[in-house]
């Protein structure tokens, strides 16, 4: 609360509570309101409170957020503008000038709000009360001191978000990171009895910290190096370095300043679920649907994407850095896009299909087309959202039906068209359908890999994961959306599903476990006595409406020209006037016509191959024109394969012409469906090898370190006992040991005189 004081105070006194730039005053709303929304849920729990108030107190908290950054991005004139709340942690202990200034540590609560802390800002709040909207209605079921702590730590995640993303340092930044990571874990194990819900909270949360761990070596490196941890230094520190780089002098750059970009990146590989840290976020799925939709898909697992975008100017430093970014991103698109093809619960299909996107993000920002890569995140965020939300609302009327295997015709059943669009609008955006939001966005991506010099690998295999992704996306919207209706109930079955839930709250949440079997088999709908489904209300139902629309106009602001004429639209004018702006001398493909020679000196040293000033092509053609061609081409594909092998001639749920398939590739399809036994290679190789070695360093604490402190002890313990027997105080027992004693030095002494 000290802290909320202090922020209201910046806002309305800024000579008494700190300096905020014009311009950027607003976004100190996002955190105070989000506050509040924290403060008064809890209040709802103190007292008790049964209805939905936490919910709408939610909404119009983070609403008012909303509000707050839209107006500051009306008012926005470029730039970066830096608020400050308060003073948080400040230190000096020289006052020696060091490279300008004290020696001192400066790690205040102030934000750094430019472009691109805008960009992700719009749809971290916007997507966030929407999806608040949902869960007023998803979670109704645990109305009381649960759904006040649902919405508890909605609120404080989307405070964690504000700090990660507006921090003017990494300090903040790392706040933030820390806090959304706590969030995760208590919203992912929000059925806490459960126990595949605790042991997936607690799979989240160290799979993190083994990534956290490389972030704050990183943020200490940096402080090391720069003297300084916030943004505004840095980058200015780091003017001479990107000159060397430009001019290709990378002997010029410290080692230590190439190595900060790859801890940094170990935490963005934890945190937005990279190889080989990504194993975490397909279990996270066992969290109810909104938070999957939030956190899991839209804004908490970009932040990776954000932390390496924001500290851009530093990866361009190293020579190793984006490469390594650009591979691991590209291998996990791949291999997620492989297991998600052999699953058949449509939530972690989309769990792994967020894995794939993300690595994506990452490919983009590898092959320096930051501007496609946060043109991804800015769509994926909408249709992925809108993904997540239609399969929760499926599970949440088929009492928690997901296999894909049970359910069928779900679109054409009552109730169910306005979900039935918003997953297709999703699937035809995720597959890279021409025209929509995410064939803009992964086309700018795929583009770029063949131009840039020596990408061309990671191209090949990110057009190859398109095609996958289009046939694992539409797999899911063939056999669960069309086709014949029929449908099995999941395992929340209610007892009173036959007498009608036409509010749609009779649900007993995702795996909580709230309902009872009511005795009448899988059923279809068809009699009295059977199961009956019943279909969103209007909550659910306009969140998905309003999606649905918006992710059709995200297509639009590829059409947007930026002001600085540049390429990208909208996004791209955002990207370009922040931290993340880097156009590579292929962008536009002039290597063509020559005009790229000169330039390519200020590509990093790792992409320089072949003759200088050349850009790739794809099979001879300039991959910016052709692109689009084959990239559509490619989805067309992977859509028409699926229709094949799960569409055309089905006649039942539960099997396609693809179970054919099976047969043929039955190993590969097996190992596919088991995750490729990842979890089981890291059980074999880390987690066992880890319980073995603690157990063994247990023995060796109880038996020798405590052995010897015990042994310690015992000793003049036994010492004590052994003569406390001579002081007993019986005055004949003190004669008869005088005696003794005597009688014992004479033998003494008579064995010595004759000896």
């Amino acid at each position: 609360m000290t802290m909320l004081a202090d922020m209201l105070s910046a806002m309305t006194s800024p000579a008494a509570g700190g300096q905020v730039s014009h311009g950027a005053g607003l976004m100190m709303l996002v955190p105070v309101l989000t506050l509040l929304g924290v403060a008064l849920c809890t209040l709802c729990a103190i007292f008790r409170v049964k209805s939905k108030l936490p919910a709408w107190i939610s909404v119009g908290c983070l609403a008012g957020s909303f509000v707050a950054v839209a107006a500051t991005y009306a008012g926005f004139d470029g730039g970066v503008k830096i608020a400050h709340a308060f003073e948080w942690i400040t230190f000096h202990w020289s006052d020696a000038p060091v490279s300008g200034g004290k020696a001192s540590f400066v790690a205040n609560f102030s934000f750094y709000i430019d472009n691109l802390t805008l960009l992700w800002m719009l749809f971290v709040t916007g997507l966030a009360t929407l999806i608040a909207l949902y869960a007023s209605e998803y979670m109704s079921h645990d109305v009381g001191t649960g759904y006040c702590r649902f919405f508890v730590a909605f609120c404080l995640f989307v405070f964690s978000m504000a700090c990660l993303v507006m921090g003017d340092n990494l300090l903040l930044l790392y706040l933030g990171w820390e806090g959304v990571g706590l969030c995760s874990y208590l919203l992912i194990g929000y059925f806490y009895k459960k126990p595949s819900a605790v042991a997936a909270a607690k799979k989240a949360f160290i799979m993190n910290r083994i990534g956290d761990l490389g972030l704050a070596l990183g943020i200490m490196l940096t402080f090391v190096h720069f003297g300084s941890i916030e943004y505004t230094v840095i980058f200015e520190k780091a003017k001479p370095y990107l000159a060397a780089m430009s001019e290709g002098r990378y002997g010029d750059i410290p080692t230590m300043v190439k190595v900060i970009p790859l801890l940094l990146m170990v935490g963005a590989f934890g945190k937005s679920a990279q190889l080989p840290l990504y194993v975490w976020l397909p279990d996270a799925m066992e969290g109810p649907t909104p938070v999957s939709a939030l956190i899991h898909a839209a804004t908490m697992v970009t932040a990776g994407v954000y932390l390496i975008a924001r500290t851009y100017p530093l990866f361009l430093l190293s020579e190793w850095a984006l490469p390594i970014v650009a591979w691991v991103g590209t291998l996990t698109a791949f291999l997620a896009a492989t297991i998600g093809m052999a699953q058949f619960d449509i939530k972690r299909i989309m769990a792994y299909s967020t894995v794939s996107q993300l690595g994506y993000m990452f490919a983009g920002l590898g092959v320096l087309a930051s501007t496609g890569a946060a043109f991804h995140v800015f769509t994926h965020a909408f249709f992925k959202a809108m993904l997540f939300l239609s399969c929760g609302a499926v599970m949440h009327g088929f009492a928690g039906q997901l296999d894909l295997r049970k359910l069928s015709g779900v679109a054409f059943m009552k109730g169910w068209g306005i979900v039935g669009i918003a997953m297709f609008v999703g699937c035809l955006n995720l597959a890279g359908f021409p025209f929509t939001a995410g064939y803009f966005s992964k086309d700018m991506i795929l583009a770029e890999a063949f131009t840039t010099p020596g990408m061309a690998g990671i191209g090949w295999v990110l057009l190859l994961t398109a095609g996958l992704t289009a046939y694992y996306t539409f797999r899911v919207f063939f056999r669960v959306f069309v086709g014949p209706k029929h449908f099995e109930p999941g395992d929340e079955v209610h007892a009173h599903d036959d007498h009608g839930h036409g509010d749609g709250h009779g649900h007993a949440g995702d795996h909580g476990g709230h309902g009872h079997a009511d005795g009448h088999g899988n059923g279809h709908g068809h009699g009295s006595h059977e199961f009956h489904p019943h279909a969103p209300g209007w909550a659910i139902n306009t969140v998905l409406a309003i999606l649905t629309v918006a992710t059709i106009a995200a297509a639009g602001a590829y059409f947007l020209k930026p002001a600085d004429g540049g390429h990208g639209g909208w996004v791209g004018g955002m990207v370009h006037s922040s931290s993340a702006a880097y156009e590579s001398p292929f962008v536009h493909h002039e290597a063509a016509d020559g005009h790229a020679k000169g330039h390519a000196a200020a590509l990093p040293s790792a992409y320089r191959t072949g003759e200088a000033g050349h850009g790739g092509t794809f099979l001879g053609w300039d991959p910016h024109k052709v692109m689009y061609y084959v990239s559509a081409v490619v989805g067309a594909l992977g859509i028409l394969v699926a229709f094949v092998l799960h569409y055309a001639g089905r006649t039942s749920a539960a099997t396609s012409r693809a179970d054919a398939l099976l047969t043929k590739v039955g190993g590969v399809a097996r190992l596919a469906q088991r995750k490729w036994l990842v979890d089981e290679l890291y059980d074999a190789l880390i987690r066992k090898p880890l319980w073995v070695l603690s157990n063994v360093f247990h023995l060796i604490d109880k038996l020798v370190v405590d052995g010897l402190v015990d042994l310690a002890g015992f000793i003049p313990r036994a010492v004590g006992g052994s003569i406390r027997p001579a002081q007993s105080g019986v005055l004949h027992g003190y004669a008869l040991g005088m005696a003794g004693g005597l009688a014992l030095f004479l033998v003494i002494v008579l064995l010595v005189t004759f000896a």
